[in-house]
């Protein structure tokens, strides 16, 4: 399934009381089931703890618009965004814009909720259907001297026209899916797929005490029975879904070798508290609405890991990944630190100011020094976050640190082009003068904690040495997990035998995460050989594990499964099933039940998912690839053509379906039309290798030898170390009497393939023929 993150909004902490609705709220006494009782019910007993939530809940919140919960100007106040001229107005005790709509001409919407304080607010508008979509026009509220208190849009470099997927009326600013989980409690989506509607019921507006807490029936009517003289409910969990109390009786004191703070109890290797605070401070999917506070995120939650586009290949933050991700990554996680030693969850405040959070574990006398920081007099002074967790701008105005808690690294910066610390603030001076600076002050060795930028670098640009530098970090012991899973993830096109036993050992890792991309190296090798590898994690403890087992096992056809399996099998693609359908309003779930049904051989069921998808983003590329592909194999090459023909006028600048068609006119025996299809495809995706690849051997094929070879070579610049063009030109060379060239590219592929004995017989005949 796809991750994705919309475009407005912050999917920060929203703390609110909020609101319940009446038909959520259950009396505990009659409830069989604990159900959500709203915060109101908490503040009798934790009257501290609610004072708190409230006096900070305005921040992120989700609120009803009132004169009182909204901040912008809607005093007939008009703005320009491309040629679409914008009023906000009210009407009575009611606020409206006049804006571009879903068939982009101006029209009157009502605004029915306001999202979020500060630094930004946004406002959303609910449609008959239950869609509610938020605005992409929103409102500054810093203070005017510091560039706020106006109106402004959210992708101010780019035009989004009412067709964009990305147009405020369109799927990805869909608060239903992409908001709803994170800022409001208790949420039901409830998407009538037959209907194409949401009737989406929360418990509460925004986050309230039950979010992070849990369902609190059965919590009141413990605390209720504390009150009795004969009865009392003993429940050492206090009738919670979990406590949050990894905390309780913890120390830290200084490792005698480093004088670095050590906890005095080794840490959990999944921790009740990140993984509740990473519901909502994770890029992630949810495919089941089951999750508990407390339990693995990837029990019901597909979990971005460290992908090219999201992260920087160290590990830095790139795009909106939130602090889950990245504090997974940190030296903290792994000594135990948990959220709550740094922040105050009830007032959403550091738990001392400035660096003094810091320094509850870190001694000033050694960290507070001038021989540390190396900023001696500096106004206003360098904070440790300055450093240790440098700050990105989403949203266009939203600041956020990174939590990865690295050491900066000015030298990888000049190695491999990621950001660092140093120039984020020496923007003016080279990264080699900050690597320079620091090797001055601390020594050339200081490798720090996350060591995994090269390999992850090596396997995003084809580098031939990836396999072996993943390896690397999928094996270290000392790796975060996140990295070790990334790594196995991105070994899924490297699977060899020398490997394999990577994958099997993070099959059987503590972390859900590791188990999913242990499964993820695996896909796409034949279903019976990985059968006795894969099938054990059909019953594994974790959802997001089963269902991922079950998908790289659907092609096994039931007739040649283990029968002792097949009841497993059964269970976990029900769960895999009721996933895709939970989020039916979604494209990328439709496809992807279409591909699952595809491999059991369903081939009604996966067409109806695909033109599903299409029905809901047109424009939604992989799903008319992979109903083409579908046809394919029905022998309907016609209708893929059509398919793959009517995507391309939604979606002209996507270079997967015009190299798809390419492949569809080819089966044809038209290679005339597919070479320009090919060629569209390598111009428009110019570094994908593979694209390059076909468009040459298409060249080949019409005589147009020497534009084949020369394709091929500007590819090798790009991507020196690509084995299929490699190939390509061993033989188009050989073919066409140049033998020297022929050898000089066969040599160059022996070196990326030693013990391939066909290639060394080609390459000695080569130098046989040469002399």
């Amino acid at each position: 399934m796809a991750v994705l993150a919309l475009g407005g909004c912050a999917l920060l902490f929203a703390i609110n009381g909020g609101v319940v609705r009446p038909a959520a709220f259950r009396s505990s006494k009659a409830a069989s089931a604990a159900v959500f009782v709203g915060s109101e019910a908490c503040a009798g007993c934790h009257q501290a703890e609610t004072a708190l939530w409230r006096e900070s809940q305005h921040k992120h919140a989700m609120q009803h618009a009132t004169a009182a919960s909204v901040l912008g100007n809607f005093n007939d106040a008009r703005f320009d965004y491309f040629g679409v001229h914008s009023r906000f107005f009210k009407k009575e005790d009611k606020f409206f814009v006049e804006t571009d709509g879903p068939d982009g001409k101006l029209a009157n919407f009502e605004i029915k909720y306001t999202f979020g304080i500060d630094p930004l607010q946004q406002y959303l508008i609910e449609f008959p259907d239950g869609r509610i979509q938020a605005l992409s026009i929103a409102w500054d509220s810093r203070p005017k001297d510091k560039g706020g208190q106006r109106w402004f849009h959210l992708y101010p470099n780019e035009e989004i026209k009412h067709d964009d997927v990305l147009h405020w009326t369109k799927l990805n600013q869909n608060w239903n899916f992409m908001c709803a989980e994170c800022h409001s409690t208790g949420i039901r989506k409830n998407y009538d797929a037959a209907e194409d509607r949401f009737r989406t019921t929360w418990t509460e507006i925004s986050v309230g005490c039950e979010a992070c807490h849990g369902k609190g029936s059965r919590h009141v009517a413990w605390a209720q029975s504390q009150r009795n003289w004969f009865g009392k409910d003993d429940d050492t969990r206090k009738g919670l879904a979990v406590l949050l109390n990894e905390r309780d009786g913890i120390t830290w004191h200084p490792d005698p070798k480093t004088g670095n703070p050590q906890r005095s109890i080794t840490p959990a290797v999944t921790r009740r508290e990140v993984e509740t605070c990473g519901l909502c401070h994770a890029r992630r999917g949810e495919f089941s609405e089951d999750w508990v506070p407390g339990q693995p995120l990837s029990d019901t939650h597909a979990v971005s890991l460290l992908a090219l586009g999201l992260y920087h290949a160290d590990g830095q933050m790139l795009d909106e990944v939130y602090n889950y991700g990245p504090f997974k990554q940190s030296k903290m996680f792994a000594a135990g630190v948990t959220c709550s030693d740094c922040h105050e969850p009830h007032a959403a405040k550091l738990r001392a100011p400035g660096d003094g959070v810091c320094l509850q574990c870190h001694a000033s006398d050694k960290y507070e020094l001038t021989s540390h920081h190396r900023h001696e007099g500096i106004v206003p002074a360098v904070a440790c976050a300055s450093c240790h967790m440098p700050v990105s701008t989403y949203m266009v105005i939203d600041k956020r640190h990174d939590h990865s808690l690295r050491i900066p690294r000015p030298d990888l910066s000049v190695k491999l082009g990621t950001p660092n610390a140093c120039n984020n603030c020496h923007a003016d001076r080279s990264a080699q003068w900050a690597t320079d600076a620091i090797d001055r002050w601390h020594g050339p060795v200081r490798k720090g904690f996350q060591n995994y930028a090269e390999a992850f670098q090596a396997s995003w640009t084809g580098r031939a040495d990836a396999a072996t530098l993943l390896a690397v970090v999928a094996a270290s012991p000392t790796a975060p997990s996140i990295a070790r899973a990334s790594a196995l993830g991105e070994l899924h096109s490297r699977v060899s035998g020398a490997n394999i036993e990577l994958a099997r050992k993070g099959l059987a890792d503590a972390d859900p995460m590791v188990r999913v991309a242990a499964l993820d190296m695996l896909d796409g090798l034949p279903g019976e050989r990985i059968w006795p590898l894969v099938a054990p994690l059909l019953a594994d403890p974790s959802g997001g594990v089963r269902i991922r087992a079950v998908s790289i096992l659907a092609a096994v056809p039931t007739a040649v499964q283990p029968s002792a399996d097949r009841a497993a099998f059964d269970g976990a693609a029900a769960e895999f099933i009721a996933a895709q359908r939970l989020n039916a309003d979604r494209p990328e779930a439709r496809s992807t039940l279409g591909n699952f049904f595809a491999r059991r051989g369903l081939a009604a069921d996966a067409e109806s998912e695909y033109k599903a998808a299409l029905r809901l983003s047109p424009q939604y590329a992989p799903a008319a690839i992979n109903l083409a592909d579908l046809y394919r194999q029905l022998g309907r090459d016609r209708d893929g053509e059509s398919v793959l023909r009517t995507a391309i006028t939604s979606s002209r600048q996507d270079a997967g379906l015009h190299h798809a068609l390419g492949l569809s006119l080819t089966r044809q025996k038209r290679p005339d039309d597919a070479l320009g299809e090919f060629r569209t495809a390598r111009e428009l995706e110019p570094d994908r290798s593979r694209y390059a690849y076909v468009y040459a051997v298409a060249l080949h094929s019409s005589g147009r030898i020497g534009e084949s070879i020369e394709v091929l070579k500007a590819n090798l610049t790009r991507h020196p170390d690509d084995r299929e063009s490699l190939s390509a030109l061993v033989s188009f060379s050989r073919d066409s009497g140049n033998i020297a060239a022929a050898l000089e590219y066969a040599e160059r592929l022996s070196r990326l393939l030693p013990n391939d004995r066909e290639l060394t017989r080609l390459t000695d005949d080569l130098r046989a023929r040469l002399k």
